[in-house]
């Protein structure tokens, strides 16, 4: 990265860096003073980017019930609603993308202040990366943890109850599978004879508390999906997330990030069993690269240094469709630029800086 000094006039400039997916972790903070037992320095780093790419899709296990070829006969069901045999298939859902920032240990830079500079401060992440100079920082919650989350969600007959335990003294002594059938499918029918009686109140000794009710119809509904699993077979539909991690250094063009198999879900690039999904990272070149300045090293110890990061184009396909399409920032793309630290001499007006701590970015100067 080249460097490019930057005036007083700059000060009360607002800088903001647009960004489709800024994320910003619970980030502890830490509070350094400049006195003098430091020199009135505060050492400090600059962020790298990474993207944090989350892939979401869904398994569904499936079973076929041992009544499988009953369920029309018994229950009018058609075949396209019973499932026929054991399975389990995958299916793709999206992809989001974030950008952090980690600190960049060839980044390392020191906040110098002069001795007669009014009680300056800098507030750093736990892992040192700048956050503010001279202005108090409350860190941003992150909005979206979805690392290895994983939530679970049935249809088709799923239940907690153990048809086992529903059965009757009938059902056990019916001594072939077509009567067992037959049994089953008259205790899903008497089941829906009960809460139809409920609902109209035309049975006797029913709550009238409606909670209780509801208690009541709910287990009912428990135990039809128990029986009705014996015909229609069960499905377990669980949605969950994969992340792979990506630290740019330079353009990517048409690399393959994983396969996606419908029997085995995600599965490695070099994995033929799957449809590959492709990634491109196309830099915008939206940052003029200075010409070399042979005092550059000298004025960035004088000085605060920050970065003004790039911009690319993130885009991830298969040989179908693009699945993922956005403009996001990537320092790597970017430059370093450097503020006096002159600016914060002025007892009269003491100035503040904001930063973007995942961007290493100036996000706010205040006086």
């Amino acid at each position: 990265m080249k460097n490019k000094s930057i005036g007083i006039s700059y000060i009360l400039i607002f800088f903001f860096i647009g960004s489709v997916s800024q994320v910003y972790s619970q980030t502890k903070v830490i509070r350094a003073n400049a006195v003098k037992s430091n020199d009135y320095g505060v050492q400090y780093f600059l962020p790298k980017t990474i993207l944090e790419i989350d892939i979401e899709y869904t398994e569904t296990k499936q079973k076929a019930g041992p009544y499988a070829r009953y369920a029309a006969r018994y229950l009018g069901v058609n075949d396209s609603e019973v499932v026929t045999d054991d399975k389990t298939v995958y299916s793709f859902n999206k992809i989001s993308v974030s950008e952090i920032g980690i600190p960049n240990k060839h980044q390392s830079y020191l906040v110098a202040f002069k001795s007669k500079t009014t009680a300056p401060f800098v507030y750093l992440t736990e892992e040192g990366v700048i956050c503010s100079i001279n202005a108090e920082y409350t860190p941003e919650n992150n909005p979206k943890q979805t690392v290895n989350v994983h939530h679970s969600n049935t249809a088709s007959g799923v239940s907690s109850i153990n048809p086992q335990s529903l059965y009757t003294e009938e059902y056990l002594h019916a001594g072939s599978i077509s009567k067992m059938a037959e049994v089953a499918a008259k205790n899903i029918y008497r089941i829906r004879e009960s809460r139809q009686d409920i609902l109209t109140g035309e049975t006797d000794n029913v709550p009238k508390d409606g909670e209780a009710i509801k208690l009541i119809l709910d287990k009912l509904d428990a135990q039809e999906k128990s029986w009705t699993g014996l015909f229609l077979g069960t499905k377990e539909v669980t949605v969950k997330n994969k992340r792979f991690t990506l630290e740019p250094d330079d353009e990517i063009e048409k690399e393959i990030l994983f396969r996606f198999s419908k029997y085995l879900g995600i599965v490695v690039a070099d994995d033929l069993s799957g449809s590959p999904f492709y990634l491109n990272l196309k830099n915008l070149h939206t940052v003029e690269i200075p010409t070399d300045d042979p005092k550059a090293k000298k004025k960035e110890a004088e000085s605060i240094v920050y970065n003004v990061p790039g911009k690319a184009q993130l885009e991830i396909f298969t040989d179908k469709k693009k699945v993922y399409s956005e403009t996001i920032n990537i320092t790597q793309f970017g430059i370093t630029r450097i503020l006096e630290t002159a600016v914060f001499e002025d007892k009269k007006a003491p100035v503040k800086i904001l930063f973007y701590p995942h961007l290493g970015a100036i996000r706010q100067i205040i006086q």
